[in-house]
């Protein structure tokens, strides 16, 4: 329900963006019929399209792609001859006809007539299938959501808030419209003339959309107005984002923790945290590292943390420095610290590659490889790191989704601990300090936030010819100028759902972004021979503030499928305008996060 309550709220936000402004001319534009006749069925019409398309997309394969694309350019079509039946009087009348004549053929001269009053409600999905609003926090968040949770009823009802929301400010304020014009009766010729000015803006929107001026345009001034207020608004209804920095989506750690209980049976000093439930089966697991497979019931009698993880997120690469200090610290004393490796990107479902990461990060704790989804769906989990402190008789009694509070979850490791009967518990609190990808955040949140680059969830894109394309070996020119969060493509490239891939040496990627660190989950081409790459800041070697996976010069290397960290700024979180170059093909790129 709260992220139902997000969507439609976020909806109602699109009036503020310069996203919505190409579809405003359809929405506004005079029919002479009554508000309920026409603004109503087609913004019902609007929304419907929207949501359907936007479910497809969501969690259908690339046929939906394309079967969008052909509906996409048969609405465009459908919008050009409304936008010039509102220019030409007379062109309406024929064409609507036909329409009115098939209805009358097949159900006589009422169903005609209930055809003609269904244009609304059509142009409304032709309006739906064309509409692409920005997509922000919220929108990246049920994207997301879809993307990893399946086909779910969340997911259509989610977009369909959204779009509702959309609908009933564009509604409204189209109503608003009507009523100031209708208290100001206009001469036939003046509404004559402001009828063909609205054809004439239609024809110009659909002219604006077709070209994708809409997202290279339009797109940067939405972001910069609306995804503060989008984050404002999951933060106070209690939704934080769901994926590596940001829950796949926008920006700010997310740190949920259950209220501590009353004190631990011998231990004044520590709190017990209150049964939240009982701990959900492991079955599903399609893998085990360093341990045979584990079920509630071998587990119980033990203090279990469930730490869901996967390891090209960089909020989960920053828990680990914790988590191997506490198996170390507590696994005499009967803790079980329990890895679940739940995939957020296609090649983190391959075992091979999860047991590489494990071996790199030094990870010697259970690990279950999820790879299905199993295990997170049990839990119900959607935060990537999530971690669950389960106690000795199979309950879980504490929770903290994303970084931090790691003195608070080991106070509660130790309650639980004696609670289970165990005497030598070690006292104290750990601090361990991580390096390079694993070292903690800077002092300050980035103002950059999570961007990635398929076009899944894509955001921030600009470019001198316009959107994302589909289909292999697309030639980009860069964007001439970039606004802080906005990101650009140079030389040939293949952007795919999850990643963007370079088709010839010389591809680059610039991003324009505020922070400490820059890290980008990177791989090589599908002959996983590796790939050299040269990175600059500003146009220049970035020298002292080079990260753990390039040198000073920018020089570095893919060798696997992970996340590099490729800037770390010595004097904190600047703007700085970063550029990689590929100087091998093959290369793919999946997203960016910041620290």
């Amino acid at each position: 329900m709260p992220l139902l309550v997000a969507a439609y709220l976020g909806g109602l936000l699109t009036l503020a963006s310069p996203c919505v402004w190409p579809v405003l001319p359809i929405v506004f534009a005079p029919s002479g019929r009554p508000w309920r006749a026409q603004a109503l069925p087609m913004l019902a019409g609007m929304a419907l399209a929207f949501a359907a398309v936007g479910t497809l997309g969501g969690v259908a394969g690339a046929w939906a792609a394309v079967a969008h694309d052909g509906a996409r350019h048969a609405a465009l079509a459908a919008l050009g001859l409304f936008g010039l039946a509102l220019a030409w009087p007379a062109l309406a009348s024929r064409l609507g006809r036909p329409l009115v004549a098939l209805g009358e053929r097949i159900g006589g001269a009422g169903a005609g007539a209930r055809a003609g009053k269904a244009a609304p409600l059509l142009l409304g999905i032709a309006t739906g299938l064309v509409w692409a609003p920005c997509a922000g926090p919220i929108l990246a968040l049920v994207f997301a959501g879809a993307a990893l949770q399946g086909v779910q009823a969340a997911t259509p009802a989610a977009l369909l808030a959204y779009a509702l929301g959309a609908a009933t400010s564009l509604g409204l304020a189209r109503l608003a419209g009507s009523r100031l014009l209708a208290r100001r009766r206009l001469p036939l010729r003046a509404a004559e003339g402001l009828r063909r000015a609205a054809g004439a803006a239609v024809l110009a929107a659909v002219a604006c959309i077709a070209l994708g001026l809409d997202a290279r345009l339009l797109a940067p001034l939405s972001l910069d107005r609306t995804t503060a207020l989008e984050q404002a608004l999951l933060q106070r209804v209690g939704i934080a984002p769901a994926a590596g920095d940001s829950g796949a989506a926008a920006g700010g750690l997310v740190q949920r923790v259950s209220a501590a209980g009353p004190a631990a049976p011998g231990r004044p000093g520590l709190r017990s945290p209150p049964v939240e439930g009982w701990m959900p089966s492991l079955d599903g697991a399609t893998a085990w590292l360093h341990t045979p497979p584990l079920t509630r019931e071998s587990l119980r009698g033990k203090v279990v943390l469930v730490e869901f993880w996967t390891y090209s997120c960089i909020n989960c690469l920053r828990t680990l420095p914790y988590l191997r200090a506490w198996h170390e610290k507590y696994r005499e004393a009967g803790l079980v610290v329990l890895g679940v490796h739940t995939p957020e990107f296609a090649f983190e479902r391959r075992t091979p590659n999860v047991q590489r990461a494990a071996r790199d990060l030094g990870i010697g704790y259970p690990v279950a490889v999820d790879s299905d989804y199993a295990v997170w769906r049990a839990f119900g989990n959607r935060y990537w790191p999530a971690m669950y402190l389960v106690d000795a008789q199979g309950r879980v009694r504490h929770h903290q989704f994303g970084e931090g509070g790691y003195a608070e979850t080991e106070r509660f490791i130790q309650a639980l601990l004696h609670e289970a009967g165990r005497d030598a518990v070690p006292a104290g609190v750990a601090a361990p300090r991580g390096e390079g990808t694993q070292a903690a955040g800077g002092p300050q949140p980035p103002s950059s936030h999570e961007t990635y680059l398929g076009r899944r969830q894509a955001s921030g894109f600009t470019t001198a010819g316009g959107r994302l394309q589909d289909g292999p070996g697309t030639r980009y020119a860069p964007a001439a100028r970039l606004h802080e969060g906005q990101w650009t493509l140079a030389g040939e490239w293949t952007v795919g759902d999850e990643s963007a891939q370079a088709g010839r040496p010389g591809g680059r990627i610039v991003h324009r972004f505020r922070a400490r660190d820059l890290h980008l989950v990177l791989g090589p081409g599908d002959d996983g021979r590796p790939v050299r790459f040269r990175v600059r800041i500003d146009g220049g070697a970035p020298g002292a503030d080079h990260g753990t996976d390039t040198d000073a010069e920018g020089s570095g290397r893919i060798d696997a499928q992970r996340l590099y960290q490729l800037v770390r700024q010595r004097e904190g979180a600047r703007e700085r305008l970063f550029e990689i170059e590929f100087l091998d093909p093959g290369a793919r790129a999946y997203a960016f996060t910041f620290g």
